[in-house]
């Protein structure tokens, strides 16, 4: 690893953090900031000179929305790593198999039918861990190992299924488009329960993806060499897979469809940083929270007191670059 990248990554991460929690409508103070931070370490007691209003501002609007956009932003931006170190394709993201698709027809189906918006977070969870099993089970079924381009059809047809349904169901009942649609492109919200209903599958997936990244780079000299050095390719394809997939569902369910996270954060990495995934993921955990911070602060301020659909904002970023990633791969191809 070239030493100063996580040095890099770190202090981007800091700098986007620190301006996602003074910048929004009411300005708060860099120092005042700094020194409330250090008093919420253990044993550290430091008077940050804040106001009751601008500290309760800060920690309880504030500080749950910046901490769950990095959470989500990581967490989409490893999920991507992996799903590209198992396809070996730059281009695939989290939601290759069917993820969004899922989680936004069981999303629709509970704002729609049962209009319980409590319950959408719990029900885009699931929709999109049911989404890649169809995916993954499809394949396996249409070719007996599920090789990767058998998944990744497996996934489309999934995908072009369930998005019926969501547009089938959608029409039942028109006048919750909007409510529809505010789901669908996406949005960081300020609550310390959402941070704490991801915090668990967060850390176990994150966990998981780091430990394969090592098996991740045997698998991208190929099938064959990999089983030749004792590793079994389709254990350590399932294990990642499960994983990244694990990541995306709970990213999904606290902030909706977020697109090109996956795909241009891991990429930007893999430039960066070099190609090993035991570089590429713990990077793309940290750029890609820096990523969507900083995502989430344009889409809170850019038309203020309005605020963008973070997805949005995402598009306008993401879409350039896939456009200027295909072009550079078709490049090396000629």
């Amino acid at each position: 690893m070239r030493p100063l990248v996580p040095v890099v990554a770190l202090v981007l991460l800091a700098v986007c953090v620190l301006a996602g929690l003074m910048i929004g409508a009411a300005r708060l103070p860099l120092r005042g900031v700094v020194l409330e931070l250090l008093d919420l370490v253990p044993f550290v007691s430091v008077d940050s000179g804040l106001s009751p209003i601008e500290r309760g501002l800060l920690l309880q609007l504030r500080m749950p929305r910046v901490v769950l956009a990095a959470v989500v932003g990581g967490l989409l931006a490893m999920a991507g790593a992996g799903y590209q170190g198992v396809f070996r394709n730059p281009l695939a993201d989290p939601y290759l198999l069917g993820a969004a698709a899922g989680a936004g027809f069981t999303a629709t189906l509970m704002i729609v039918l049962v209009q319980a918006d409590g319950l959408v977070p719990l029900a885009a969870f699931g929709g999109a861990i049911g989404g890649v099993l169809l995916a993954y089970a499809l394949g396996n079924t249409a070719a007996r190992g599920g090789g990767t381009a058998t998944l990744v059809l497996a996934g489309v047809a999934v995908a072009s299924f369930l998005s019926a349904l969501q547009a089938f169901v959608q029409q039942l009942k028109v006048e919750q488009l909007q409510r529809i649609y505010s789901w669908i492109l996406g949005g960081i919200g300020g609550d310390w329960s959402q941070v704490w209903l991801i915090a668990p599958y967060a850390v176990v997936s994150a966990a998981v993806l780091i430990a394969h990244g090592r098996l991740l780079d045997v698998l991208s000299v190929g099938d064959d060499e990999a089983t030749s050095l004792g590793v079994n390719a389709a254990r350590v394809r399932l294990v990642v897979l499960c994983a990244a997939s694990l990541a995306t569902a709970s990213a999904v369910a606290v902030s909706g469809l977020i697109g090109f996270v996956g795909i241009v954060v891991p990429h930007a990495v893999r430039r960066l940083a070099g190609g090993s995934y035991r570089v590429v993921l713990p990077i793309s955990l940290l750029a890609g929270a820096a990523f969507l911070v900083l995502a989430d602060l344009v889409a809170r301020t850019a038309l203020a007191p309005a605020e963008l659909p973070i997805g949005v904002v995402t598009a306008f970023i993401g879409a350039p670059f896939f456009v200027a990633v295909l072009r550079a791969t078709r490049t090396v191809e000629a």
